[in-house]
């Protein structure tokens, strides 16, 4: 219901407040294997045995980036979170990634917006990254406000308020278009590997997440991202396979006949 789902979204905003993104948005993830476990129960929609196989590899690779994520970076004001986003690294991402928007909103939308599906994609996935980094920072000044410590009095606050709610409409938009015009089934994985790795990407850049994790600890991170990725294109690639029967007393589609006429009146 829309109650669930609204209670879903406060419940991952706030997530963002007391954990790092890098760990936060992959896990995600699980949101799919709870879809599919439900979908089996309550609607009768079998699960394929790779269905579970992709639920398993979800689960395995989420459990590796939880015990292996860095440690929260300790946060006393928003004007902190407005240093690490003014820092030239993270200024170059964001312009950056406003650049690729542009171009590919007034470029590439008309001409291969309704033929290549990495052009809707690609706006939602860029514009995520920055509407992650500003929701951390109003969550965090939602949790230092409740705490005493108002956050509000300062501009940086209502900045990255706005930045949410431009990027998110904005993603709200492209991401509606992109599922008018293709398949949920590929849209799904597709957003959802290019908005983490975008993410992620922008997280190292402004937190700087992975400073005080040594290389075995960020290669067993990718790892267990990656094994989080295959989990979820295998269940997306394989969700209608439980659902498939062979039924040949029914009627099969005529695609050469389309006046829909039988052989006898055809004359």
């Amino acid at each position: 219901s829309l109650c669930t789902v609204i209670l879903g979204e406060v419940a991952n905003f706030a997530a963002y407040a007391f954990a790092p993104a890098i760990l936060v948005t992959p896990l995600g993830a699980l949101s799919i294997i709870f879809s599919a476990v439900l979908a089996h129960f309550i609607l009768k929609e079998k699960l394929h045995i790779f269905g579970v196989l992709g639920c398993v590899l979800c689960v395995v690779g989420s459990t590796t980036i939880v015990l292996h994520a860095p440690q929260e970076r300790n946060i006393v004001s928003v004007r902190e979170v407005w240093h690490l986003a003014t820092e030239p690294g993270f200024l170059v991402y964001a312009a950056l990634a406003v650049i690729a928007v542009s171009a590919l909103i007034f470029y590439a939308v008309p001409r291969y917006g309704q033929t290549h599906l990495i052009v809707y994609v690609g706006i939602c996935s860029l514009m995520g990254s920055l509407t992650v980094m500003s929701v951390k920072a109003v969550s965090i000044a939602l949790k230092l406000s409740f705490s005493g410590m108002n956050q509000f009095v300062y501009f940086q606050t209502w900045i990255f308020t706005i930045i949410v709610i431009t990027c998110c409409l904005l993603q709200i938009n492209y991401l509606n278009k992109a599922l008018d015009t293709f398949n949920t089934a590929v849209i799904s994985p597709v957003y959802y590997v290019m908005f983490t790795s975008f993410t992620i990407l922008a997280s190292m850049i402004m937190f700087k997440d992975w400073d005080s994790q040594n290389a075995s600890q960020i290669a067993t991170e990718l790892c267990g991202f990656i094994t989080i990725l295959s989990g979820t294109f295998l269940l997306h690639r394989t969700k209608d396979m439980g659902n498939t029967t062979s039924k040949p007393d029914e009627e099969a589609p005529v695609f050469g006949n389309t006046n829909n006429r039988t052989p006898e009146t055809a004359t």
